[in-house]
């Protein structure tokens, strides 16, 4: 590492000072203790051919680049080729190649599946907290559909089905994307789920289903345990999660859905306004996942590939608002 900064030191001394200079990310690098998640990093054996691999490390803060500027794996490997804040900010020298589209995306693969991309976003966590920026004041939980990269494959003809079967088919190039429906509406993709700090507004939970996983199923992973008070909707609302939250100590906010056995009354009504209130916060996380990451629709075409980007731009992102939170 010393001779790597030594080197590109000597290339830049002949350069003006403002050259390649971006602030926001100078701030990025300073914000976080790099070392743990380089050391959490190492993890990662390379293979033992090809040619000697670039330091986990560059790779990973090239792909936190990629969230923040929303470039696709080519526009990320043009990127770190010709802009000299990028090369800065993930370690680049001056005279060095950067990692080409197929390199980066074989990393993030590698990251997700030995489970190391939701490590790192664990370990920037604990860093986020660490700087008093996590409140515990509630967690609110919510999921979102995210459509999948590939079209939606059509129905088969109903006189080939055998009876009984199901009309909805999987994609053959898409083989973890599942229909749900979404107003009335087929909907043919994924589903992401989200925990997020009232407080602070930092994702502090990240997980990716299949779109026909119902909401409540991993909800229990999504309560971190720790937290004064859980916010959600109709859709959480079990009597077993009443009673666990109850048992732990932890309020419950989880908003009241009626049956016909317990209708609504003007009083839970009135409660699930209230709750509705402060819940519906955890919208504005996958307005902006969605709008400024590109998670409308899935990038890839596997699950494992799909996580790995929600998990780097929930990561991204809460990086951004620490610095709001900072500020």
């Amino acid at each position: 590492m010393a001779q790597r900064k030594s080197q590109a030191g000597f290339a830049e001394a002949f350069m003006h000072p403002s050259v390649g200079r971006n602030r926001r990310l100078e701030e990025f690098s300073q914000q976080l203790d790099w070392e743990p998640l380089e050391r959490l990093l190492t993890e990662m054996r390379p293979g033992r051919r090809g040619p000697p691999p670039f330091p986990a490390l560059l790779m990973f803060k090239a792909l936190l680049l990629q969230q923040w500027y929303g470039l696709s794996d080519p526009g990320l490997e043009e990127a770190l080729s010709d802009r000299m804040s990028f090369r800065r900010f993930v370690g680049l020298n001056a005279d060095e190649a950067a990692p080409d589209h197929s390199t980066l995306w074989r990393f993030r693969q590698a990251l997700s599946a030995q489970g190391l991309d939701l490590a790192a976003f664990e370990a920037v966590t604990a860093q986020l907290d660490g700087a008093g920026l996590i409140v515990r004041q509630g967690t609110l939980i919510d999921a979102s559909l995210v459509s999948a990269a590939s079209r939606p494959p059509k129905k088969p003809d109903p006189d080939e089905v055998e009876p009984g079967a199901s009309l909805l088919v999987k994609a053959p190039r898409e083989p973890d994307a599942s229909w749900t429906r979404r107003g009335g509406k087929r909907f043919f993709g994924y589903k992401a789920h989200i925990a997020m700090d009232r407080g602070s507004q930092l994702i502090r939970r990240v997980l990716l289903t299949p779109a026909n996983v119902n909401d409540t199923t991993p909800a229990d992973d999504l309560i971190l345990g720790d937290e004064a008070e859980v916010w959600a909707d109709k859709a959480y609302d079990t009597h077993e999660r009443r009673a666990r939250l109850k048992a732990a100590g932890t309020k419950d906010r989880i908003m009241r859905r009626p049956n016909k056995h317990h209708p609504e009354t003007r009083w839970s009504a009135r409660r699930n306004t209230l709750i509705g209130r402060v819940r519906g916060r955890v919208e504005t996380a996958f307005a902006i996942l969605k709008s400024h990451y590109g998670l409308r629709r899935a990038r890839y075409r596997t699950l494992i590939r799909n996580q790995a980007d929600l998990v780097l731009a929930c990561l991204a992102m809460n990086l951004r608002r620490a610095m709001v939170l900072t500020a």
